[in-house]
C-alpha cells in the first residue's frame, strides 16, 4: 500500500513541502538505504551533505538513513572533512555495505533523488489542475497575433483551452492545425511542479524530462506564479520536485499503443514514464491523426477510458496495475474527416471540434503581406493574384495558409543563388511553384530561355493575363 503523506502542503498551496522525517517522505527505509548506497558506492560520494543534494532530501533525513546503515555495519566513518567548527564526518562502504550496493545496482542502476509515493503524485496533480487556471480572451488574441485567423475561431479554441476537455482539429492540409495546437499549448502560464520519479512496488518510473520539461529558475518568475514561495524558505520546498511550465508534448506518424505504456529498460531496470503521464498537467498533442502505423480505432479506444475518467492504468513487469492521473488537455489534428476517423461513439467524447478552413482570397493576400513584411521583401499584389491563379488552376489545388510562406522563401533562396536583391519575378515564382506540386504536366525546361518559354506556357491558362509587371 503506497503510504500518503498529509504534511507536505497546506490548504490552497502547490508547494511541496520537504519531508523532515524518513515517515514523511512516503518511502522506506530500504529504498533510502539502496539510494544512498548505489550513490556511495557509483559515484564515491562520502559526505552527508553531498548525500542530500544527491537525493535532493535534507540532511536530518540523510543522516538517520547513515545512522540506519551504520547500525547495520554496512557503513563505516573515516575521519572528518573541513576545519573543526564545520568538519564534516566522512563515510566509506563496509565488505557488507558493497555487497549491499552491488545487489541493489542488480535490481536498479537508478542514482538520483528520492521518489515520491504514487499517493502524493495524485494528490499534487490534483492541486494543479488544468481546470484551475483561466487562460483570458486577451491573451489568447496576443499569442495569435502573428497568424490570420477569424475571431470565431479564436473564441472557439478558447471555450476548448479553459474547459481542458479533448479537442479535435480537422480541416485540408497545410493550414496551420499543428502550429495552432503547438500555441494553445504554450499559452498557459501557470507553474507546476512534476516529481523527478515516483516509486511502486519498489520499482522506480521516471516522469521528469529535460528534454520535454521546462524547468523554471527565475526567482521573479517563480514569486510572480507561486508567491507563497516568497513565505518558504528553500529548505522547506521538497526538492524531489521540479518547478516547471505546464507541459506542451507532441506526437505524431511515430505513435505506437506501446509508446502509450511504461517503457522498462533492462539494462538500467527502471521504467521511464509514457509520453501522456509526463504530459499531466499540460498539453499532449497527437499530430497527423490516421498517419500512425497502429489503427486508427485501436489508438483511440485506448483513450476512451483516460478521458473519460481522468485517471489511466499502467502495468509492472511484475503484474501489478496501478493508476495515474491524467489531467492532460488532449488535441487531436488530422487531415481527414472526422466521419471518417472514428465511429460516433468515440466522437462523442471529444468536446470540441473545430475545423481549421483554407483562407479566403484576402486572408491569403494577408499572410503573403505579412510573410513579405517579416523578410523585407516589398509586397505585390499582381505577384500575389499569379500565384493565387497558378494554384487554383495549373496546380488544381486549394488554397493554403502554408503557400505564402513556401512561397516567399523559395524565392528568396533563389535571389541569394543568383546573388541578386530579394525580387519578385515570374521565372522564380513558378520555380517556387513547380516545388508545390508533383502534378503531372507541370513544366520542366532547361536552357537559357526558361523564364520566357515557362511564362509562355502559363499564360495558356490565362492568355489575357499581363505578367510584365512581374519582370
Amino acid at each position: 500500500m503506497d503510504m500518503v503523506n498529509d504534511t507536505k502542503t497546506h490548504p490552497g498551496s502547490i508547494v511541496p513541502r520537504a519531508p523532515t522525517t524518513i515517515a514523511e517522505t512516503g518511502i522506506s527505509v530500504n529504498s533510502l538505504l539502496r539510494l544512498v548506497l548505489k550513490a556511495m558506492y557509483v559515484r564515491g560520494i562520502d559526505l552527508g551533505t553531498v548525500l542530500a543534494d544527491e537525493l535532493q532530501i535534507s540532511i536530518s533525513i540523510i543522516q538517520d538513513v547513515l545512522d540506519e546503515a551504520r547500525e547495520r555495519k554496512l557503513l563505516e566513518t573515516r575521519g572528518s572533512e573541513g576545519a573543526s567548527i564545520k568538519s564534516e564526518v566522512r563515510y566509506g562502504l563496509t565488505i557488507m555495505g558493497q555487497e549491499w550496493a552491488s545487489e541493489a545496482l542488480e535490481q536498479s542502476q537508478y542514482i538520483g533523488p528520492a521518489p515520491i509515493t504514487l499517493s502524493d503524485f495524485h494528490n499534487q496533480a490534483g492541486r494543479q489542475l488544468l481546470l484551475g487556471e483561466r487562460v483570458e480572451e486577451s491573451a489568447l488574441f496576443d499569442r495569435f497575433s502573428g497568424l490570420v485567423l477569424p475571431d470565431t475561431l479564436v473564441r472557439r479554441l478558447g471555450q476548448a483551452v479553459n474547459s481542458a476537455r479533448p479537442l479535435l482539429l480537422y480541416g485540408t492540409p497545410g493550414n496551420g492545425k499543428t502550429t495552432l495546437a503547438e500555441i494553445i499549448g504554450e499559452v498557459f502560464e501557470d507553474i507546476i511542479f512534476i516529481p523527478y520519479c515516483i516509486e511502486v512496488d519498489s520499482k522506480i518510473v521516471k516522469i521528469y524530462d529535460p528534454a520535454l520539461h521546462v524547468r523554471v529558475t527565475d526567482p521573479e518568475s517563480l514569486l510572480q506564479k507561486v508567491p507563497e514561495i516568497a513565505q518558504l524558505k528553500p529548505r522547506d520546498i521538497d526538492g524531489r520536485w521540479v518547478a516547471c511550465r505546464r507541459p506542451m508534448i507532441r506526437v505524431g506518424g511515430e505513435l505506437t499503443l506501446e509508446m502509450l505504456d511504461l517503457q522498462f529498460n533492462p539494462y538500467s531496470k527502471f521504467y521511464e514514464a509514457p509520453l501522456h503521464v509526463k504530459a499531466v498537467g499540460g498539453t499532449f498533442l497527437i499530430d497527423d491523426l490516421g498517419r500512425q502505423l497502429v489503427e486508427p480505432e485501436a489508438l483511440l479506444n485506448r483513450w476512451i477510458t483516460p478521458m473519460d475518467r481522468r485517471v489511466d492504468y499502467l502495468s509492472l513487469d511484475t503484474g501489478r496495475t496501478f493508476t495515474v492521473p491524467f489531467d492532460v488537455f488532449v488535441i487531436f489534428a488530422t487531415n481527414l474527416t472526422p466521419e471518417d476517423l472514428m465511429d460516433p461513439a468515440f466522437l462523442r467524447r471529444i468536446s470540441y471540434k473545430v475545423e481549421v478552413k483554407k483562407p479566403t482570397p484576402d486572408e491569403f493576400r494577408q499572410v503573403f503581406s505579412m510573410v513579405c513584411d517579416q523578410h523585407d521583401l516589398t509586397y505585390d499584389d499582381e505577384a500575389v493574384s499569379f500565384v493565387m491563379d497558378k494554384i487554383e488552376n495549373v496546380l488544381e489545388q486549394p488554397l493554403a495558409f502554408y503557400q505564402a510562406h513556401f512561397v516567399v522563401d523559395q524565392v528568396l533562396s533563389a535571389c541569394k543563388y543568383l546573388g541578386e536583391p530579394p525580387r519578385f519575378d515570374t521565372g522564380l515564382l513558378i520555380d517556387a511553384l513547380d516545388n508545390i506540386s508533383l502534378k503531372e504536366g507541370m513544366v520542366e525546361l532547361d536552357g537559357p530561355n526558361e523564364t520566357t518559354i515557362r511564362r509562355a506556357e502559363y499564360a495558356q491558362v490565362s492568355p489575357n493575363r499581363d505578367d510584365s509587371i512581374l519582370q
